[in-house]
Parts: structure tokens; sequence; C-alpha cells
């Protein structure tokens, strides 16, 4: 029997890159981390264990404190991934560049992105299922900004489309409550 011949297959070298960016808040960033509290409810419900007891009352307060992200370092932070996914999506709004494409070629580093700025709370009228109102208390950034650390394969994606993506998604997608993407003008943020 004849010796096949192994075919040598040739590895394409990445170009990994590391850069940092700050974004600065355009409009104000609002929060809405889900409480302990609610997940453990959801979970109970689905679970099939009874609720007990009628709803607690309101504590508007700790429904604030509740909707920011707390930063591991200090300070309050907001999920990197909302980043990069406003950068995706972004690609909607440029010519030759697939989402599927810049997903793959960059990352934003970390869980979470520390947030400079000093949260308040601000009270909104909202409308859940059926057209029923409730207030919610959320945390408020009016003035903010943040730096991002990027990895990205440069033979992919150059550091000034990612950097163009970002100012886009800052514009046309935003990050939060209320963004641009969701019909809304808060979470908007521009390249500094």
């Amino acid at each position: 029997m004849a010796k096949k011949e192994a075919k040598v297959i040739e590895l394409h070298a990445m170009d990994i890159q590391i850069m940092s960016i700050t974004l600065v808040g355009d409009s104000s960033l609002v929060c809405h981390k889900w409480a302990d509290k609610a997940k453990k409810m959801m979970l109970d419900k689905q679970m099939g264990k009874a609720v007990k007891g009628k709803k607690e009352p309101k504590n508007p307060e700790q429904d604030y404190k509740d909707s920011l992200y707390q930063h591991p370092e200090g300070g309050y932070g907001f999920p990197a991934v909302a980043f990069k996914s406003a950068a995706v999506d972004a690609c909607s709004q440029v010519d030759g560049l697939t989402k599927v494409q810049a997903r793959g070629s960059f990352h934003v580093v970390g869980d979470l992105v520390k947030i400079v700025g000093k949260p308040a709370m601000r009270e909104d009228m909202v409308r859940v299922g059926m057209g029923t109102a409730d207030i919610r208390y959320r945390g408020e950034f009016k003035t903010w900004k943040c730096t991002l650390t990027i990895r990205y394969n440069a033979r992919s994606l150059s550091a000034e489309r990612i950097l163009n993506l970002f100012n886009i998604a800052g514009f046309a997608v935003g990050v939060g409550e209320h963004r641009p993407q969701k019909n809304g003008s808060w979470g908007m943020f521009h390249v500094e």
C-alpha cells in the first residue's frame, strides 16, 4: 500500500493588538441592572415554588441602588458587552463591514467597564405588560465617561475602523435604557 503524502496546512498569523479608547457621554446613561431579589422571584416562579404573602411595598432608594452595577475596584460600572454590542450593531450604518466580521475581529476586555461619574436617582413612569403603568427608580449618570480596553485582530479590522464603529455606535445605537436603538436618546457617546 502506497504511503499518502502529508498535506501541509499553512496557518496565517493573527496580528492581535490592544488599544484603550475613552468614550464620553453625550446624554444620560441610565442603568437598570436586574436586582438579585427580582431574579430570585423569577426563578422561584419558574421552579413552581409558591410565592407567599402579598407584594412588598416599593422602596425607591433600594430600587435605585439595585439598578447600579458595582465595579469590583470600587465605584460603578456598566457591562462591557453592551459597548461591544453597540459597536457591532453600528455595522448596519457602515458599508462593507458585516456584524459577523466585526463580532469576531475585536473584544472589549472584562465584564464591567468602570464608569466615571456620579449617579443620581431618577423616577420614570413606564408601561409594563398589558399597558399597566409602574414607577421605576434607576441610577442615572448625567455626565459620564469610561475607558475600554479593546483586543483586536489588526489583520481583520484596523484600529481606525474600530474607533469609527464606536463613534457611530455612540450616535446611532447607544447603551443603557432608552437608547437610540430603542427609539430613545439616552446613553449616547462619542470617542474622545
